[in-house]
């Protein structure tokens, strides 16, 4: 690849997270990091409370990149072949069947975008995982194919009935967790609340400048990205030390808080988990002008790309989103950068 076409799709690259970030304030590390898992080609968990932009950000990045954006709400009646069709009542009184969201756009779907998905059952949750990961789906006696989805997915973290887990296997077909938050920033929380062109999303998002980048080219792109971009032996090494401390923290010193360490990790982060890492890393080298893998680029999405994955014992499941911030930063602090 030439450095003229790294420096070209960098360049969209960057345009794209400007245009979505005039869109949706106050969020330009969660942008950075859905800009590097789609080049990165990962699919996404989002956290965040409601009402914090987070389908507002995921329509920007379509309108920006391209193709179809298709939303499904996860319930507790909803079943698997509601992704697939759904039927109704004709004006002739006779049933008739429509694609559902996983069929509408067909080849051309961009980004699919499930709500609340921990409200859904867990036979929903297999078809989805199915099509992540195999990116096919059949139905209607035809092979349907999704070449260019990316799934992201949000959790309701509030509310605990009608909501079933989803399982540490189904959470590792995720690149990353990215959180959304409120701003903090004073001003920004004012606009949200008193700027009117943040209170209609739809001319809010065409605001967007459109086909920033070409959707249905960025598997190749990103494939070849990844071959461009190198990690120095040394580099290698720290990864796999950070590997090793997600799965017996204690070895490499770690601590936490109101923790027994040796009763903590049942399972540290995947191999594909890790791979995953590596990927978002050389991305986010990329993205900063960057032909090699620092210890930075880990850093920058170590915790988004790892913390999902740790599976702790059930005593401290209820405080997994903490433990698992102390333990990463412990880590990242105990083990040496080269």
């Amino acid at each position: 690849m030439s450095d003229s076409l790294l420096t070209d799709w960098r360049k969209n690259a960057l345009k794209l997270e400007s245009e979505v970030n005039g869109v949706v304030v106050g969020q330009k590390k969660a942008v950075r990091l859905i800009t590097t898992s789609i080049f990165a080609r990962g699919h996404v968990l989002l956290e965040g409370d409601v009402g914090v932009g987070k389908t507002t950000l995921l329509r920007a990045f379509t309108r920006g990149i391209g193709g179809g954006y298709q939303r499904i709400e996860g319930t507790i009646d909803l079943m698997p072949n509601d992704l697939i069709y759904h039927t109704y009542l004709g004006e002739d009184g006779k049933p008739h069947v429509n694609p559902g969201p996983l069929l509408q756009s067909g080849q051309d779907l961009s980004i699919f975008f499930f709500n609340e998905i921990n409200r859904a059952r867990p036979q929903v949750h297999s078809l989805l995982l199915r099509v992540m990961a195999e990116r096919t789906l059949t139905a209607f006696n035809k092979e349907h194919y999704f070449p260019h989805m990316l799934v992201f997915a949000d959790r309701n973290q509030v509310e605990k009935e009608e909501t079933f887990d989803i399982p540490s296997a189904a959470r590792d077909r995720f690149m990353m967790e990215i959180p959304i938050a409120v701003p903090k920033e004073p001003e920004i929380m004012e606009s949200l609340i008193f700027d009117t062109r943040f209170h209609h999303v739809d001319k809010l998002i065409e605001t967007v400048a459109n086909s920033v980048l070409q959707f249905n080219q960025l598997n190749a792109f990103a494939a070849q990205l990844q071959d461009q971009i190198s990690a120095s032996p040394t580099l290698r090494q720290y990864a796999l030390d950070l590997w090793r401390a997600t799965k017996n923290p204690t070895d490499f010193g770690v601590k936490v808080s109101g923790v027994d360490m040796n009763r903590l990790v049942l399972a540290g982060a995947s191999p594909r988990g890790m791979a995953m890492l590596l990927r978002a890393a050389r991305v986010n080298a990329w993205l900063n002008d960057r032909e090699a893998v620092l210890p930075d680029d880990i850093h920058a999405v170590f915790h988004e790309t790892v913390a999902h994955r740790v599976v702790f014992s059930p005593v401290y499941e209820m405080r997994r989103t903490e433990i698992a911030r102390e333990m990463l930063s412990g880590i990242v602090n105990a083990i040496a950068a080269p």
